[in-house]
């Protein structure tokens, strides 16, 4: 009964400390001091139910003791309302939730301060959900089209996917929800996901692999879910190297450290890997509760191993104030719901400024007047990506009713049209792409008869205007000359295709950013050839969840090392579709004379200027886009690496001046042998432009 008594009253402390301190949360110290007196109220038994999760979406707590069992949702396109809970008397459901436009396309906005939004509107919608944590998000670089999960991260290039991050978990912490950085690391692809080995080198892991997630720690991030694959030989989420080596050493998160759902196998590798809590915890194939208390007895494991890994999941909560929010149960916010129509204005403005315009002969923006066919998949269903992503939102918008609300003239939408019926339309819009879930991954061609409705439109009609919605690249070099304009989409959320239809007649100015270079063939790409014999790439292939216990694994070679990306085929001389950065405009934009000190030094960064002038007839935005290079590396290097970018909204006829501070650590390259960053003496040159491939100014500086 002392030991009860003392426990809630530590609790009861948490919300009196917080409120003296004016909502600045407490430090990792004292939250871990706070911990520490909580443990020493724990019976054994409390502490090992507590190394696991419970009722599979709640962290684990000790009720009897004061330590409520907290909340947590899916995320990645918004809040999902799971209905999968076992008892769902443990849960409140929002009557609905906003499905916003999926990460990559937030990524394409490259506005750090939208993402800032999108992640407070999303933070708000978790509380509403009445959770404490969402379960994103996800930054995972994209390193292979056919991954079916690209859409949930950010793209290519850890500069864009770091910057885009730290705003995103800003935003979201701001309302006290807790943001979860995953998957830690390397999961790049979804076949048979718990199986795949990636065996990736030091530098790569350093340069490209973690700089995100550097970034969202450094922004506060409170947790990190650890990934389903193996990595260099062991499942990350059982593996000392990924989680207290490098996650919490070389990166120095000090938070919450929790396994993907069903993604650990060894229980005394995972008690002493550093992670903090088994997720899902309900009875399964590999998990066995009793697995912990035979360790013990056996003398392999002992109290302070599970008191140590249980401790920083305790200290977060504390610090996040997670049991003092469900300290009476699953908390009621409902009237956070009338914050929904905010939160569809930031879902619609992501997806207008996230649509990237590839091409346009002229077409675009349609006139007043023309027949408009309306044809494929996505034609009458608003698209969006599957798994634990997936958002039921509401007022969703298919491309039918956005393009008859834009055009208010005759728009007729058949999925499936014959030849005469493509041949009489005055333009044919294609609403095409791909279906992408977690658990597979996809060809990165379309299906066949989406490939097929592209080719028959273009020998019918010589105004095709293509719309992919899709979430990484697909295939488009048997068509891509042969149509008018094409709009990359992606998955736009509930209400995006109107601001695709209002970009389409010319109501928005396309300014969207390819997040991801856009190959000719897969063949090109540094992951052709992952595949191992035996295994297939296809459209309904899911990973096998009923393999649990020590199964055979597959190697993924990153035989590309940090060449990932443009990077890789700038190094190979391969010319791309569309290069990373890409985007055009309705307007035209000129860039002047770029200005910047001769030399760059650890004590002064590196001021640099250039003029960028709106020589067009309508307002819009460009982003501006600088990238470094090292003139005479010691080591492989990119030709270029992004390194600053920034997004300008100018009236037609407009100019202005865009400055960027270059710091001394952004030449840095991760030295294997040293195990440090460092920056080499020498001559660097800055490359200014709208893409990785249009480079309009160049400079060169010495770093001394």
């Amino acid at each position: 009964m002392k030991k009860l008594l003392l426990s809630i009253a530590i609790i009861a402390t948490l919300a009196t400390a917080t409120a003296q301190k004016k909502g600045e949360m407490m430090s990792w110290e004292e939250a871990t001091a706070k911990a520490n007196e909580v443990l020493a109220t724990l019976s054994l038994d409390e502490k090992i139910e507590m190394t696991h999760g419970h009722n599979k979406f709640f962290l684990p707590g000790a009720p009897a003791k004061g330590l409520p069992h907290v909340f947590m949702v899916d995320a990645s396109a918004g809040v999902r309302i799971n209905h999968s809970i076992p008892d769902q008397n443990e849960v409140r459901h929002p009557e609905k939730t906003t499905q916003f436009p999926a990460n990559i396309m937030l990524a394409s906005t490259f506005n750090p301060e939208l993402a800032k939004a999108y992640g407070e509107a999303v933070g708000y919608e978790t509380r509403m959900a009445g959770a404490g944590v969402l379960l994103g998000p996800g930054m995972n670089i994209y390193r292979s089209s056919q991954c079916g999960r690209n859409f949930e991260y950010l793209g290519e290039d850890p500069y864009l996917a770091a910057r885009m991050v730290e705003n995103y978990v800003i935003g979201m912490q701001g309302t006290g929800t807790m943001a979860c950085l995953k998957h830690f690391l390397c999961n790049n692809n979804e076949l048979y996901r718990k199986l795949s080995n990636s065996i990736v080198d030091e530098r790569a892991i350093m340069e490209i692999y973690t700089p995100a997630f550097k970034a969202g720690i450094d922004a506060g991030a409170g947790s990190v879910m650890t990934a389903y694959n193996l990595v260099n030989g062991e499942w990350a989420g059982q593996s000392k190297y990924v989680i207290t080596d490098l996650l919490r050493g070389t990166l120095g998160f000090k938070g919450l450290v929790m396994t993907d759902w069903r993604s650990v196998y060894d229980w005394k590798k995972v008690v002493l890997s550093g992670q903090n809590v088994e997720m899902p915890g309900t009875p399964n194939e590999f998990y066995h509760i009793n697995s912990v208390r035979e360790l013990l007895k056996s003398g392999e494991l002992t109290e302070k191993n599970i008191e140590d890994m249980i401790r920083p999941m305790i200290a977060t909560c504390i610090r996040f104030g997670l049991y003092e929010r469900f300290k009476n149960g699953q908390p009621n916010e409902d009237h956070l719901a009338s914050r929904l129509p905010e939160h569809e204005k930031v879902s619609l403005q992501t997806a207008a400024e996230g649509t990237v315009l590839l091409k346009n002969n002229g077409i675009l923006p349609l006139k007043e007047g023309q027949r408009v066919l309306l044809v494929g998949r996505w034609a009458k269903v608003a698209p969006q990506g599957g798994g634990s992503s997936k958002v039921k939102g509401f007022n969703q918008v298919t491309s039918e009713q956005a393009l008859l609300n834009a055009l208010r003239a005759k728009v007729t939408a058949i999925e499936k049209p014959n030849f005469i019926q493509l041949q009489k339309a005055d333009v044919v819009v294609v609403a095409t792409g791909t279906y992408d879930s977690e658990g597979s991954d996809r060809p990165f061609a379309m299906e066949e008869n989406d490939e097929a409705l592209v080719r028959m439109a273009c020998a019918a009609n010589k105004n095709v205007i293509v719309l992919v919605l899709s979430g990484s690249g697909v295939d488009m070099s048997d068509w891509n000359d042969k149509v008018s304009a094409i709009i990359y989409g992606w998955y736009p959320g509930q209400a995006g295709m109107q601001a695709i239809a209002d970009i389409m007649v010319g109501k928005i100015n396309p300014s969207g950013k390819l997040p991801a270079t856009i190959e000719k063939s897969f063949k090109d790409s540094p992951a052709y050839g992952m595949v191992p014999e035996g295994l297939q790439i296809g459209h309904h292939i899911k990973n096998p969840n009923s393999l649990w216990i020590a199964p055979k694994t597959y190697d993924i070679n990153y035989k590309e090392s940090v060449l990932v990306g443009y990077r890789w085929y700038e190094a190979k001389g391969i010319e791309p579709l569309y290069p990373f950065g890409f985007g055009l405009s309705y307007t035209t934009f000129e860039f002047g004379k770029a200005k910047a000190a001769k030399h760059i030094s650890a004590e002064k960064p590196l001021k640099v200027t250039i003029k960028l002038e709106n020589t067009g007839k309508m307002a819009g935005s460009e982003v501006v886009q600088l990238y470094v290079s090292e003139n005479n590396p010691t080591v492989l290097r990119p030709k270029k690496e992004l390194k600053a970018f920034k997004k300008v909204h100018l009236e037609a006829g407009d100019k202005t001046t865009v400055t960027f501070e270059l710091k001394h650590s952004d030449l840095a390259f991760w030295n294997d042998k040293t195990h440090a960053w460092e920056v080499n003496k020498g001559m660097y040159t800055i490359h200014l432009g709208n893409s990785s491939a249009d480079i309009a100014q160049t400079l060169t500086v010495e770093a001394l």
